[in-house]
Formats: structure tokens, sequence, C-alpha cells
């Protein structure tokens, strides 16, 4: 639980934040705005690992966002300070008295902005009236945020993972505040797409075991490769490539007009659109009628977001 100390006063709130999705940012735009209001510094707290990645040593996470990229996304924010906490089972047997006690005496908060639906401390027992209560005892102000609600839903990270995995990109998007994306390196496949006149970057599946894996099926994607800046409109498929009976699941984008060498090259795929789901095709030719009409119909769909 080693972490910088935090010198000056403070208004904090603690989660994983997985995503920093827009209902994180409401929470932390709350606690910004709760610090500038009291003269006080505005700090983010947050951990390396999923909780349950520790606690349950069978826990297979399906995270949104990994650290580095998660950090990135908190840099954004206007909070003057983020912690990252090493998660350790020594950690989780803290009470939440005792890790509000340590997040006074370590970290000086003495505004506590707790989300809509956090829960902190052993086996997370306690709730926020018992967070009150100890905050009393401890010279710590609790505060309990309201949730941000988007067509009836509380935008939460379960929430975005339940859109991602139906396939429900544009709705996870809205929630995110921006196009849900997974960086990996580009690997040798089968090289199927290539004999289907559609060559294709495939994604590392093994760097990507915890991260979430939209719905199987087709969709427009927009790929940058590491080190450039150019966004490159491209079709991506994920399945099992069932018209050759294929087991394994496979991330795989075919970008048009590109013909360059990309193995071994990171690249960032942001899914825009899905447009269907997958689908066994009797022979390879009814599969490349398919391909070319998916083609057609991404480019079509990337005019019409320009035209937007």
């Amino acid at each position: 639980m080693e972490s910088d100390k935090i010198e000056s006063p403070c208004v904090a709130t603690v989660g994983f934040f997985d995503g920093v999705h827009r209902g994180h940012q409401f929470l932390i735009d709350r606690v910004v705005r709760e610090a500038r209001r009291r003269g006080m510094q505005s700090t983010v707290i947050t951990f390396d690992h999923h909780p349950r990645q520790v606690l349950q040593a069978d826990f297979q996470p399906k995270l949104l966002t990994s650290l580095d990229d998660k950090l990135l996304l908190l840099s954004k924010t206007q909070a003057d300070n983020c912690v990252v906490l090493h998660f350790t089972r020594e950690l989780a047997q803290l009470t939440a008295h005792d890790f509000m006690e340590w997040l006074r005496d370590r970290m000086n908060v003495r505004v506590l902005v707790a989300g809509y639906d956090n829960r902190f401390g052993r086996n997370r027992t306690d709730g926020f009236d018992d967070y009150v209560r100890y905050g009393r005892e401890l010279g710590i102000e609790v505060v309990q945020a309201t949730p941000l609600v988007m067509a009836g839903v509380n935008v939460s990270s379960s929430a975005i993972r339940h859109l991602l995995s139906n396939g429900e990109v544009e709705l996870a998007e809205q929630c995110l505040g921006y196009p849900y994306s997974i960086w990996a390196t580009v690997v040798h496949g089968e090289h199927v797409g290539t004999s289907l006149g559609f060559p294709t970057a495939n994604l590392d599946m093994d760097e990507l075991s915890d991260r979430l894996i939209p719905a199987p099926g087709v969709y427009a994607v927009k790929v940058r490769i590491d080190g450039e800046m150019e966004w490159k409109h491209a079709m991506m498929n994920i399945g099992t490539r069932p018209t050759f009976d294929g087991q394994k699941l496979s991330m795989e984008s075919h970008i048009f007009r590109f013909a360059d060498n990309l193995y071994g090259k990171k690249i960032l795929v942001s899914f825009i659109h899905r447009l269907r789901a997958e689908q066994k095709f009797e022979s390879r030719e009814q599969l490349m009628d398919q391909l070319k009409k998916d083609a057609a119909m991404v480019e079509e769909q990337f005019e019409k977001d320009l035209e937007n």
C-alpha cells in the first residue's frame, strides 16, 4: 500500500475506474468542484489491479482499459492528483474504518466523495451511512455522489461491458464518451482473408486475455498504427471463422487501401459501428460476396459519419 504522501489537504474519491467513462468523469468533476470550493487539492485514488484478480485466483477480468490507458484517461480530467495503490491481500483485509484512517493520515483526505454504488473495506460489508459515521470519528466529511443517468440507465463499467458484450458499440461510445478501443500487436493468422481478397491484420489474442472483446460480428472500425497520428478506415471481423469450422476466437481487420507490412507492430482499433452478427456461409464464394457487401457498407457508413 506504499504510495507518495500528499502534503496538502484534499477532496478525494476512490475506485477502480475501469474505462474512466462519463459516469466516472461526472464523479471526478464533482470532486474537483468540491475541492475548488474549499480551497483544497482534488485527488483520484485508484488501484493497479482489479480487486477480484487478487482475491480470486481463477477470476479472469474482462476490462475496458489497461492500467496505462486508464491513467492516460485520468490525466485528461481536471483532478490535481492521481494516486495508484498496489492492490494486495493486505489492503483487502483493511476495514473501511482503517482504510479511511489511512486515507486521512497518508493521503491527507479531508473530504471523501463516495461513488453512488461504491463500497470499500474488508468484504465490502459497510455502506454509505457507515462511512459517514467513521468520517465523523476521523475528521473526514463524507459526501455521496449521484449517478450519471443516460437513456434511463446509470452509467457504470458493468453496464458498458454488457453493451459491448452484445455488440452495441454505438451506445457504449455514448456512455464512455469515446469509442471503445483496443491496443494489440499484429501477428500472422491463417491468411484466410488474403485468399478471399481481403488481407487482414490479425490481433494477438494472448495480449487481450484480460480485455473485454465485443460480441462476434463485423464492425466498422478505425485503426491507428503505433507511432503514427493518422486514423485509417477498416472492417473488422470478430469470431471463430465458422465457414471454415474454426474453433479459436480471432480479431482481424481489413484496412482499406493499405498494403504495408504490419507484422510485429502495435495498432489501436476503435469500434465505431456494428454491421452484423457472425454468420456461417455455405461456400467460400458466398462469404466473398458478403465481404464485398460488408466493405461497401462500412465505406458508406464512414461517408455518412463525415456528412454528419
